[in-house]
This record gives C-alpha cells, structure tokens and sequence, in this order.
C-alpha cells in the first residue's frame, strides 16, 4: 500500500501524498517544537517540511521509511531554522505600577511557547515533552540538539543520525556525550514523580493549588510547593528559586491591593496540568484574562510553575473573560 501511495503521489496525486504523511503529522510537529520551543515556529517548521517531501519525493529511493525520510526533512528544517534565527529579546517587566523582588536569576530560554496536549499525547513519553526537558534542549547548540533528540528520544541509532546529520558517527557521538552532560546539570531529578494524569493525587494536589491561588493566599500557595520550587515566566526572563522567595513573589505581584482570581482547567501543557487564570475585575466582578499557568508536580508538591501571557490563550480554547463567574 505504501508502495502504491508513493507511486500515486510522484504522479502528483495530492490525497495519496497526504495518506501517506498523515500518519506523521503529529510526532513530525512535536519534533519541530522540541527543537525550536515554539509552537508557532514548529507549525512553520512542519510546513516547510511537507513542502520539501512533496517536491522531493521524486528523490525517495526507499532506502529508510517514509517515516525516517521525513525525519531527516524535518532536522534539516529545524537547524536551517535556528541557524537564521536572530536571538529574541526578553520580554520587559509588564507591571510598571510594582517593582518585583530580586529574582534569583535571569533565564536564558524566554521564547519558550506551551505545547497543548492532543489527543495523540502519549503520557508514557511525558519527560520528552516536559517544560523541563524542552527548555533544557533550548540551551543545547543546534547539532548537538539534534543528536540528543534524534538519538535518545527517538531512539534512532548512531549511523542513522550520522546519515541525518550528514556527518561521522563519531561526531555524532561526541555531541551526544556533550548533550547528555548538559542535561544532566539543567534537568531537575526524578526523586518523585509526578502523579499519574488525571489520577485521584493528581486532583487533589490541583485542588489545594485552586483554593489557595483564588483565595490569594500566599502562604498557603508557598506551603503546597517543594523547597526548591521554580517560578518563571517566559518572556519576562525573571525566574525565582524557592519556597520563600515563591511566596514573596505572590504576595508583592500577584496578591497586590487584595487582587483575586478565578482558575479555569484548561488541556493539558507539556504532558502537564494547566489553568487559565482570569483575574476579577474590581468594578464588574467580572474574570478577565491574565494569564496561563503549567504547573510541575513532585509527588503531590508543586515544583514549578511557569507563566504564559494571555496570547496562548487560542491554543488551549481559552476565552478573554469568564462571565459565568461573575458576581
């Protein structure tokens, strides 16, 4: 069948082309974000990948898959991507009105995106699509990215990367020596494991953080999370590290002048819980949009939480206000 699908589509039969890719799209898509961080770049990245295949297709001698072939497409897209890629500034302070606390770092990764959970999410691969590992393979330059990735995620061997890459098996595994040990030092350790998705700890350790965060209590917010918590907000490159300075940073920003806030379960970022977070209006009670927030969990401890601005919102069917919780 697949035979008879690439012979239909070198004749320029565009529905046998996309029988063909389909099965693809999805694992093609998330591959491009891995690289790039960026849903928008990866949709971009995708695209340009059907582009090449569908021109190229000519070329398919059927040595590997379709599905290696596109692979190797979709690499190739991603590292011309980032090569002309210009740095992206980070994003100002939004608050004018409020001076933060001293943060305990300036993140280097400020254009990462949140990726919404499809219904083709496999929770059995979570770690490869976490905030964590995604953030961490931004740190990684290009081709060393594309070993880690290609290799250890996709588990593709050594000469298939080599040939993906156009370069020497031992290159490869010199970047992934390299890759790996980067990772080591950027990625949180798996003492605990989140709770299953959707499991009863799961929805109990949510519900305590939905209470807390809409009854602005900071200190109750604070008492739900680990020693070491994270809290950042990509593009804004302030990351703060740690129950106390968590604590601080909700009651100086978030809880300022008696702010309240409504939590809404929105799909699944990353593998990992999310809410929108709409903020009452103090003239008509009425939640307004403010931001999206993912949520990390040791165990049934919150180790980090990463905040989104409202331009996410489309992508997890999130709306501008919340009327039914008026009043």
């Amino acid at each position: 069948m697949t035979t008879e699908l690439i012979d239909q589509a070198r004749s320029g039969d565009q529905a046998a082309f996309e029988a063909l890719v389909g099965p693809h799209l999805h694992e093609m898509q998330v591959h491009c974000y891995r690289f790039l961080g960026s849903v928008t770049d990866a949709e971009d990245a995708l695209q340009e990948t059907l582009t090449a295949a569908w021109k190229g297709l000519s070329g398919f001698e059927g040595r590997a898959s379709i599905r290696t072939w596109l692979y190797k497409i979709a690499t190739s897209r991603c590292l011309n991507m980032l090569r002309s890629q210009s740095r992206r500034p980070p994003a100002a302070w939004p608050s004018p009105d409020v001076e933060p606390p001293e943060p305990t770092r300036l993140g280097e990764v400020v254009w990462l995106e949140p990726y919404p959970d499809g219904p083709e999410a496999r929770y059995e691969s979570r770690e490869a699509i976490s905030l964590a590992f995604i953030t961490a393979l931004q740190l990684l330059p290009p081709r060393q990215r594309a070993a880690l990735v290609l290799r250890d995620v996709l588990d593709f061997s050594t000469r298939e990367v080599a040939q993906t890459l156009n370069t020497s098996e031992d290159s490869v595994a010199s970047a992934l020596k390299r890759a790996r040990t980067t990772l080591s030092h950027e990625l949180p350790s798996a003492d605990q494991l989140p709770p299953l998705p959707d499991s009863p700890a799961e929805r109990a350790a949510l519900d305590r953080l939905v209470q807390a965060f809409e009854a602005s209590d900071a200190d109750a917010l604070a008492a739900l999370m680990t020693d070491d918590v994270w809290v950042r907000m990509p593009p804004v490159p302030l990351e703060y590290q740690g129950r106390d300075l968590a604590r601080l940073f909700f009651a100086i920003t978030a809880y300022r002048n008696g702010r309240r806030y409504r939590l809404l379960p929105a799909a699944r970022a990353n593998g990992q819980p999310a809410f929108g977070v709409y903020m009452l209006n103090p003239v008509t009670a009425v939640p307004e949009a403010n931001c999206l927030i993912v949520i990390t969990l040791a165990g049934e401890k919150i180790s980090a939480i990463t905040r989104f601005n409202t331009v996410v919102f489309p992508r997890f069917g999130l709306e501008p206000s919340l009327t039914v919780f008026a009043g």
